[in-house]
C-alpha cells in the first residue's frame, strides 16, 4: 500500500481534492479485495500442501508400523519357540538325572561282589562310559542353558525396543491423523506455541532408528533361530548317544550273565562229577578196608598153623613144604596187607582232594550265585524301569 498518498499531488479546488480522495479510496478498496483474495488462495493452497504433507506423514508411518508390527510378530513368535526349546532343554537336564543315578548306584552294587569276583570286568568298563556319557551330556545341557538364557533376554530386549518404537509411532500417526483433521473452525487457540521450536531429529535419523531396530531384531532372530537348530540336533545326538551306550551296557550285563550262568552250569556238572567219583573212592576204600581185614584172617590162619606146627615133637620140627607153604603164605599176606593199606591211604588221600575240589567248586558255585544276583537281578532291578526317551 505504500505507492497510495493520503496527501493530493499539489495545490488545487476543494471539488479536485475530494475527488483524489474518492479516486484513492477507490483503488485502495481494489487493492484490498485483490490482497485478500491473494492471501486466500494462499492460505488454501498452504493448507493444501499441509494435508498432502501430513497425509504422506500418516502413510509412511502406517507403512513402518506394518514392518515394525511384522518384525515384532516374528519376534513373538521366536521366542515363544526358544521358550519351548528351553523346556526341553531344561526336561532333559531333568532326565538325565536318574539314568546317572542309576548307572552310579550299578556300580556301588558291583563293588559289594566278593573279591575274587570284584575284577574290573566289560560291564565296568560300559558302566563307567556310560556315566561319563550322561555326565557329559549334563555339563553340556547346563553350558546350553546359559546360551537360551542369554538368548532369551536379547529377543526380549529388542522386542521392548520394537514394541516402544512402534508405539511412539502409534502416537506420531494419532497426531498427525488429528493435525489432517484440524480446520480453522476446530481449534480455539491458534497461537505460536511450538511454532520456533528446534527439532533434533532429521528425516534420515528417523527412518535410521526403525532400520536400526529392524536389523538388530532381524539378527537376533537369526540367532534365535540358530541356536533353536544347534539345541535340537544337540538334544537329538545326546538321546542317540546315551540309548547307544545303555543298549551296549544292557548287552554286556547280558554276556556277562551269560557266561556266569555257563561258568556255574560247568561247576554244576563238574561237582557231580566229583561227588560221583567221591562215592565211588569211598567205596574202594571200603573195599579195600575189607580186602584188608580178609587178608588179615588169612593171615592169623597162618600164623595159628605156624604157631600149632611149632608144637611138634623137635624130631618132627623139619622144614618140610608145609612150613615151607605157610611161611610164603605168611610173607605174601603180609606184603598184600601193607599194599592193601597204602591203597586205603592213598585213597583217603584221593577222597580228601576231592572234598577239597568239592568244597572249592562249592564256594565258587556260591561266588558265581552271589554274582548272578547282582548283575541278574540287583542291576536288572534298577535298570529295568530306566527308559531312555527322546528329548
Amino acid at each position: 500500500f505504500g505507492r497510495f498518498s493520503t496527501a493530493p499531488p499539489g495545490d488545487g479546488s476543494n471539488l479536485e481534492n475530494m475527488e483524489f480522495m474518492r479516486n484513492h479510496s477507490e483503488l485502495f478498496r481494489a487493492e484490498c479485495v485483490r490482497l485478500i483474495t491473494d492471501t486466500d488462495t494462499s492460505c488454501k493452497r498452504m493448507q493444501n500442501d499441509d494435508s498432502k504433507r501430513l497425509g504422506q506423514r500418516v502413510r509412511d508411518i502406517q507403512f513402518v508400523k506394518k514392518e515394525l508390527e511384522m518384525k515384532l510378530g516374528e519376534i513373538v513368535v521366536e521366542i515363544e519357540l526358544l521358550e519351548t526349546s528351553q523346556s526341553r532343554e531344561a526336561n532333559a537336564l531333568e532326565a538325565c538325572k536318574e539314568p546317572l543315578r542309576v548307572t552310579v548306584l550299578c556300580l556301588e552294587e558291583r563293588m559289594k561282589r566278593f573279591p575274587s569276583e570284584r575284577r574290573h570286568d566289560e560291564v565296568d568298563r560300559e558302566l563307567l562310559k556310560e556315566t561319563e556319557v550322561i555326565q557329559a551330556a549334563t555339563l553340556l545341557l547346563q553350558t546350553v542353558a546359559e546360551q537360551i538364557a542369554e538368548q532369551l533376554r536379547l529377543n526380549r530386549s529388542i522386542q521392548h525396543q520394537l514394541e516402544q518404537d512402534l508405539q511412539e509411532k502409534s502416537e506420531a500417526q494419532c497426531i498427525d491423523n488429528s493435525c489432517v483433521l484440524m480446520t480453522t473452525r476446530s481449534t480455539d487457540n491458534p497461537g505460536q506455541c511450538g511454532v520456533n521450536r528446534s527439532l533434533s531429529v532429521t528425516p534420515e535419523q528417523w527412518e535410521n532408528i526403525t532400520d536400526i531396530n529392524m536389523a538388530k531384531a532381524e539378527q537376533q532372530k537369526a540367532d534365535s533361530m540358530a541356536l533353536r537348530a544347534m539345541v535340537e540336533s544337540l538334544l537329538e545326538q545326546m538321546a542317540a548317544d546315551m540309548k547307544k551306550q545303555a543298549r551296549a551296557t544292557a548287552a554286556a550285563l547280558q554276556l556277562n550273565v551269560w557266561e556266569i550262568k555257563a561258568a556255574r552250569s560247568q561247576m554244576t556238572e563238574q561237582l557231580a562229577t566229583i561227588l560221583c567219583e567221591l562215592s565211588s573212592q569211598q567205596q574202594v576204600r571200603g573195599d579195600l578196608q575189607t580186602a584188608v581185614s580178609e587178608n588179615q584172617c588169612v593171615l592169623g590162619l597162618a600164623q595159628a598153623r605156624l604157631a600149632l606146627r611149632l608144637q611138634r615133637p623137635s624130631k618132627e620140627q623139619c622144614l618140610d613144604p608145609a612150613q615151607c607153604q605157610l611161611l610164603t603164605e605168611v610173607q605174601q599176606l603180609n606184603a598184600h596187607i601193607a599194599k592193601l593199606r597204602e591203597a586205603v591211604a592213598q585213597s583217603e588221600e584221593e577222597q580228601r582232594a576231592l572234598v577239597r575240589c568239592q568244597r572249592e567248586l562249592q564256594a565258587n558255585m556260591e561266588l558265581k550265585t552271589s554274582s548272578l544276583y547282582i548283575d541278574e537281578v540287583v542291576c536288572a532291578r534298577h535298570r529295568d524301569p530306566l527308559i531312555m526317551l527322546s528329548f
